[in-house]
């Protein structure tokens, strides 16, 4: 991935952490004001700032030919993504031009494009209006000014990223490595809310300081507690979440050594997105926020790269996020429920994220500083 450590050296890392019980560390103490997730305007700010930067909307294998489309709230607008044609993905607000109706809801193909259910304007896979119910009605109304309106995409690094709003900052495409090989099928979308702010559903992806804690019966068994490799490149991170069974590798010449089964990498896209590359699949979560104390859940599923897709693989991949989907997940987001749930009362003023939260740190103040910068600049 470029930027990143390669496979062989965390696998180093992690044997001599294991070795001494210790971790990667950060370099300060953080304190988060509570209010940043109760407080409404700090959540329009956030969002503010979401319409002004390139975002992940979905991974590119969410549109895997023409006509396949996407549709879902971003960043507080419906947007509606499509693969054309030509092989290009456009994103459109997702509201015909004569009412507004949108014209899609969750995810399907289509072929030729989209026609309102409500009076039947047609448009095509490139957003064009290609024709109106009853066109003598609309004497003057000029079809090449009625298209859908586009927004700004681009395929990177294995995803559709959009930006809403003129830019002003590159976000995650500051070091963007590919991520999602052309190759990766989907296999599952999903989406459903938690009663929580979306950080809070963010955070614990960024570290293992709880995993013999939350997760006693269910990942701490085959994980270690407080061991991660913490790398971050831009206001991105990697986190490596190693399995017990790399210990097997001190007796095995180097050029054995494979990270597959070994370690679980989980790559944070700033700000709302994270890619867990597990055993037999990967996971993408894109977190959208509804109020400060409610998220959507957008969760895609998808097989491994360089596997051949076939019943067998997908049973496997299935497995192995039902595994992940049934018992760490559902731990981490009710304790995030949980933590939103105790901000009602006075216990805390702040948040105190530690030396073994080192991503989650990098993370805050990386949000803040372009908060700060999309304020300045509205």
């Amino acid at each position: 991935m470029g930027v990143l450590m390669s496979d062989e050296a965390v696998l180093e890392r992690v044997l001599e952490h294991a070795a001494a019980k210790s971790t990667d560390l950060g370099d300060a103490v953080w304190r988060e004001p509570v209010s940043n997730y109760t407080s409404q305007a700090r959540l329009e700010a956030e969002m503010a700032l979401f319409q002004r930067m390139p975002m992940v909307y979905c991974p590119s294998a969410a549109l895997p030919e023409p006509g396949s489309y996407l549709a879902r709230t971003h960043a507080g607008a419906p947007l509606l993504a499509v693969r054309g044609e030509d092989g290009e993905v456009r994103v459109f607000h997702n509201a015909c031009r004569h009412r507004g109706m949108m014209l899609a809801e969750g995810d399907g193909k289509v072929k030729g494009g989209f026609v309102c259910r409500y009076h039947a304007w047609a448009y095509g896979l490139d957003g064009a209006l290609r024709s109106m119910a009853g066109p003598q009605g609309f004497p003057g109304v000029d079809a090449a000014q009625h298209g859908l309106v586009a927004v700004t995409s681009e395929e990177r690094g294995g995803f559709v990223f959009v930006t809403v709003k003129p830019q002003v900052s590159e976000g995650a495409l500051e070091s963007l490595p590919e991520i999602i090989a052309a190759d990766q099928v989907m296999f599952d979308y999903s989406t459903y809310v938690d009663d929580a702010n979306w950080k809070l559903l963010k955070e614990f992806s960024m570290e293992g300081y709880h995993i013999k804690s939350l997760h006693h019966k269910s990942f701490y068994p085959y994980g270690y507690d407080n061991l991660n490799i913490i790398e971050t490149f831009g206001p991105n991170s990697r986190i490596t979440f190693p399995f017990r069974r790399v210990e097997k590798l001190r007796d095995q010449p180097r050029s054995q050594w494979r990270a597959a089964g070994k370690l679980t990498y989980v790559i944070q896209i700033f700000p709302s997105t994270r890619v867990s590359i597990l055993s037999n699949h990967y996971q993408v979560v894109t977190l959208e926020p509804i109020s400060p104390a409610q998220t959507r859940w957008h969760i895609y599923r998808l097989t491994l790269p360089g596997e051949a897709v076939t019943p067998e693989s997908l049973e496997r991949s299935r497995r192995d996020a039902d595994f992940v989907k049934d018992t760490g997940l559902i731990e981490d987001r009710a304790a995030a429920c949980s933590s939103q749930a105790g901000l009602a009362g006075d216990g805390n003023t702040h948040f105190t994220f530690g030396l073994f939260e080192k991503a989650v740190v990098h993370f805050h103040r990386e949000l803040d500083a372009r908060v700060t910068l999309a304020e300045t600049r509205a």
